[in-house]
């Protein structure tokens, strides 16, 4: 294996461990790590590849098998899937056992209700981080702010939100 190669696995592996609470969290880490500490995307393919992620059916977090596949073919993107997806899929099997096992404990309703806000501030880092690479003008602000306007206001279905904010700006920004 090469030296990159052995460098996608801990870096993926170790994304893997900290993506507690879903895959929103660790972008941020994600970016960082990929952009600006080891140079294998710009900021644009790194906002390019989440994208892509986001509207492809299944699990966002897919999207590190684009990167590994971006930057080793086939075998990048089977390294990056199973250091990804392999350690949290083990992390997750005990610990929920372990959780289960300590049902009626007080422990367990303390790190419940203090993981929660955790979760939180990782997301919305998460989505600032998302955020910061995408909203670049006037009208991407305005698309995420009435986004964001409409789903709190009302239920919709996002693939509309996708659709007609997509539209939106093709006919606004160019």
């Amino acid at each position: 294996m090469t030296n990159r190669l052995i460098d996608m696995v801990g870096v993926f592996a170790l994304l893997s461990i900290l993506a507690i609470g879903g895959g929103t969290p660790i972008l941020p880490e994600m970016q960082y790590l990929t952009v600006d500490r080891f140079h294998w995307l710009t900021d644009r393919q790194f906002r390019d590849i989440y994208s892509i992620g986001q509207v492809a059916p299944g699990p966002n977090m897919l999207m590190v098998l684009i990167i590994g596949y971006r930057l080793k073919g086939m075998l990048g993107a089977i390294a990056v899937g199973l250091a990804f997806f392999l350690p949290d899929c083990i992390i997750t099997l005990f610990a929920n056992r372990l959780w289960e096992h300590y049902r009626n404990s007080p422990w367990r309703a303390s790190v419940h209700y203090g993981m929660a806000p955790i979760i939180i501030g990782l997301m919305l880092s998460g989505t600032y981080a998302i955020a910061a690479l995408s909203i670049h003008n006037v009208v991407a602000l305005l698309l995420a702010v009435g986004t964001f306007g409409i789903l709190l206001w009302r239920h919709v279905n996002p693939g509309i939100l996708i659709v007609v904010g997509g539209t939106l700006y093709v006919l606004l920004a160019h």
